[in-house]
């Protein structure tokens, strides 16, 4: 199982540098990835953990990651798709991919704040459609010489599209979310299905409507990867944590590697503390990842 590290983009860490350089660190320490995570405004849970601290937006900060590291995989956990122009998220993301030789992955979900995603002049009631066809759109502009699409919110076509992602056929798509609706579009459009803070138990049973989903859509299960965020902490009600300690982390990281996780992507407790995240990186490099 790979081990990735969240950046903490999403903490309110007021050091940007601090929390830029621990990409560089994490890639030093064996890490596979690091991740970023998404929202526009402070609302919601996010004015709850952080107030008007920093959210810092994540495809600018890993372009930055990008070109300061060069192996690490890039990836988001997650974008919400309904606050981006699929167009335009496509060519930022496609640039991105090209500039790092082909290290983005896409983590991608539909969003649940929705005073958030109306002031971005996105429906609440139609994200999942959004959602459904952004996919579509990127995946089109991405793979196709002349590409052409008539969709219900967006369509274009006689224009060509450059560049072009490095990786093949298209930038990894993984489906945030762990309701049935998120499974079902990891099923039918994603290259992977990428829940947060599941219980064993309730991802195991997951993990089994994933591949029962994928048949169905003539799909092999095994083409849809399963990775999990989860974070470092004692956890609370309706919130799975990995835990504080090295040998109960070890143990919870060994439990979903047993079902089937093929990446467990770690994020610190909610800190502002840039010592505190780094102190947490080096533990799982130290502790963890020779272990798994």
């Amino acid at each position: 199982m790979e081990i990735g590290f969240s950046l903490a983009n999403n903490q309110g860490i007021e050091d940007i540098q601090a929390l830029l350089q621990m990409a560089v660190r994490a890639e030093e320490l064996g890490f596979e990835s690091v991740w970023a995570s998404d929202h526009v405004f402070n609302a919601g849970h996010v004015f709850e953990r952080i107030g008007d601290k920093p959210y810092y937006e994540p495809l600018t900060v890993l372009s930055y990651v990008a070109a300061t590291t060069k192996k690490v995989l890039l990836g988001t956990s997650v974008l919400v798709l309904p606050y981006h122009n699929p167009i335009n998220l496509a060519k930022t993301a496609a640039t991105l991919d090209v500039m790092s030789g082909g290290r983005l992955v896409l983590g991608v979900g539909v969003g649940a704040v929705e005073n958030e995603m109306e002031a971005m002049g996105s429906p609440f009631a139609e994200r999942g459609a959004i959602t459904d066809e952004s996919i579509a759109i990127m995946k089109e502009l991405w793979t196709q010489q002349d590409p052409s699409f008539q969709g219900r919110f967006h369509s274009f076509s006689g224009m060509k599209f450059s560049p072009k992602p490095t990786q093949k056929p298209h930038i990894p798509l993984i489906i945030g979310g762990s309701s049935r609706v998120a499974i079902r579009r990891a099923a039918r459009a994603g290259n992977g299905w990428h829940p947060t803070a599941l219980p064993p138990e309730e991802l195991s049973e997951g993990i089994r409507y994933l591949a029962r989903q994928a048949e169905a859509a003539g799909r092999d299960p095994s083409e849809i990867p399963v990775s999990v965020s989860a974070p470092l902490g004692a956890g609370r009600a309706g919130r799975y944590s990995l835990g504080t300690e090295p040998g109960e982390i070890l143990e919870k990281a060994r439990t979903y590697q047993e079902l089937g996780v093929g990446r467990l992507v770690v994020s610190t407790p909610n800190t502002r503390s840039v010592e505190e995240t780094a102190h947490a990186m080096e533990m799982l490099a130290r502790e963890v990842l020779p272990q798994l």
